[in-house]
């Protein structure tokens, strides 16, 4: 597993940059060895000291994205409340059997075994595989990094500015596209339940 520290509008130093790579190692039983781990470090003001050091992990479990953070005293300390979250998620989500593909009503094993760029109309398209990840709020910026370490095409975040679930994705022409979407108010004749 690779692991790559960046500090946000401030230089970490060595020693920090080599606990953190040495710590996420810890994770390397658990994940595949191909795995990007991306921490990033900040400082923040705060009223109390004790969560100014700000780390922010991300990096992919079977799969799944899964970010990690922690606010304490020191980036030390946070670094080792992040792994050991990380630990445990990585440890559930192993333990958590894989779903099973099942086959569409009235499918044969012949069509259910059709690849999944096949073009036969007869293949009932369905959901097989459910992500589930914390949602935490970022900037714009924060998520194009994120999505960069993790090499996905997509990336589902919820935007700091206006705190609203937004999708970046990367456009054919090599920029990115943001989604995001409005939820409309139902009109009053499709409520149930109210005014009666």
């Amino acid at each position: 597993m690779r692991t790559i520290v960046k500090g946000k509008n401030f230089e970490v130093s060595d020693y920090i940059r080599s606990y953190a790579e040495r710590k996420l190692q810890r994770l390397s039983r658990i994940v595949e060895d191909s795995t990007d781990a991306l921490v990033e470090l900040s400082l923040e003001q705060h009223r109390s000291d004790s969560d100014s050091h700000i780390v922010d992990v991300a990096l992919v479990i079977d799969g799944r994205p899964v970010r990690s953070r922690a606010a304490a005293l020191t980036h030390k300390v946070g670094i080792d409340e992040v792994v050991d979250k990380l630990e445990r998620r990585a440890i559930d989500f192993k333990s958590k059997p894989r779903s099973r593909i099942r086959p569409a009503a009235g499918l044969s094993a012949t069509e259910e075994q059709l690849p999944t760029g096949s073009t036969d109309a007869a293949r009932t398209r369905q959901v097989v595989k459910v992500k589930a990840f914390d949602l935490e709020p970022m900037f714009e910026e924060d998520a194009i990094g994120q999505m960069e370490a993790l090499g996905h095409a997509f990336f589902v975040f919820v935007n700091a500015e206006g705190e609203r679930v937004n999708v970046l994705y990367r456009r054919s022409d090599g920029d990115y596209g943001l989604i995001d979407p409005v939820i409309r108010a139902l009109p009053t004749s499709h409520r149930r339940g109210f005014g009666r």
